[in-house]
């Protein structure tokens, strides 16, 4: 019988592309990686992977179990949940993966609401990106996730056989100590130093400035919003801001200028086809229901207390999904 913590490692090692990747990727030492391959080998009778330069490659028969271990591990999670199900939720779990803002303002009401309902289901919290949090919800590290693109046709990481549905669409700020506040024309700020996000908000930071008809000159990054607020604040750059970062704290010392048209979508992610396990759905009722209620936090406006282009955020009640189902 293959061992579950051995697919784990191959399916890590088939994503990575390397041994010491993988380790990484797991949190493993390099040396249980390459023990745990060599047992699934053995196992399996056949050669899973070859060496490649500084990397590794998939056999055929590597392919086919990669294939078929991303399933079988799916399902495993899959069953759990539902022994879960069948106890009443009496008792279960659901392992969340959520960027930093997401874990700072959506999670703690919903988690609140899922310990009053449910107070049998445990939750576990990771901090993780988008692009890390998909990848631990195919390798069964988590059974959920939350995560953010800012366009349609983005994709923040691998999506197969994992539904994502729309929890809120949160706006875009432009953040400035207040003394250099000049509106939400970007161009304005063209010759000011810049504070970039993650990597995938430095690009949208990037691109929109482009847009504007300028390259940002980004000094400082940080994926710390509190951190990118306060060299905001001593007047060290400009930053553009999501509204969960601005819920989740604000800086009384900058103003946040909602950007026309700018906003970026959340969605709640788990893997597999609807309907999610019933610890996952009652998480995502949880979710729902804290957002629809506006426990998630309000970003704030500009200096006046009022949006930029005139109208109030989607704050948390933007783009709703049924989430779970």
């Amino acid at each position: 019988m293959l061992d579950l913590t051995r697919l784990r490692v191959l399916v890590a090692v088939a994503r990575e592309g390397s041994i010491t990747a993988a380790a990484e990727a797991l949190h493993y030492a390099q040396p249980s990686v390459s023990h745990h391959l060599a047992r699934l080998e053995a196992e399996a009778g056949v050669v899973l992977v070859r060496r490649a330069g500084r990397g590794v490659v998939l056999t055929e028969a590597g392919r086919l179990l990669v294939e078929r271990a991303e399933e079988i591990l799916g399902r495993v999670e899959a069953a759990q949940a539902e022994l879960a199900a069948h106890a009443g939720l009496r008792t279960g779990r659901v392992r969340l993966a959520a960027f930093p803002s997401a874990l700072a303002t959506l999670v703690p009401p919903a988690a609140a609401r899922l310990a009053a309902r449910h107070p049998g289901v445990a939750l576990a919290l990771t901090e993780a990106e988008p692009p890390e949090a998909l990848t631990a919800l195919r390798n069964g590290e988590v059974d959920a996730a939350l995560v953010f693109e800012h366009d349609p046709d983005e994709r923040p990481g691998d999506r197969r056989n994992t539904t994502l549905t729309p929890v809120l669409q949160e706006p875009l700020y432009v953040v400035t100590a207040r003394a250099e506040a000049r509106g939400t024309d970007l161009a304005a700020y063209a010759e000011r130093s810049w504070i970039a996000g993650c990597e995938r908000c430095r690009a949208r930071l990037v691109e929109v400035c482009v847009r504007a008809g300028f390259a940002p000159r980004i000094t400082f990054e940080t994926d710390d919003y509190v951190a990118v607020q306060a060299l905001v604040a001593d007047g060290l750059g400009v930053s553009v801001l999501p509204h969960l970062a601005l819920a989740a704290h604000r800086n009384p010392a900058v103003v946040a200028l909602r950007l026309p048209g700018e906003r970026r979508r959340v969605s709640f992610a788990f893997y597999g086809r609807p309907p999610a396990p019933d610890p996952v759905r009652a998480f995502a009722d949880a979710l729902r229901a804290a957002v629809e209620a506006g426990e998630t936090g309000e970003a704030g406006g500009d200096a006046d207390g009022g949006d930029a282009d005139g109208e109030r955020g989607e704050g948390t009640a933007g783009a709703r999904g049924q989430l779970g189902d």
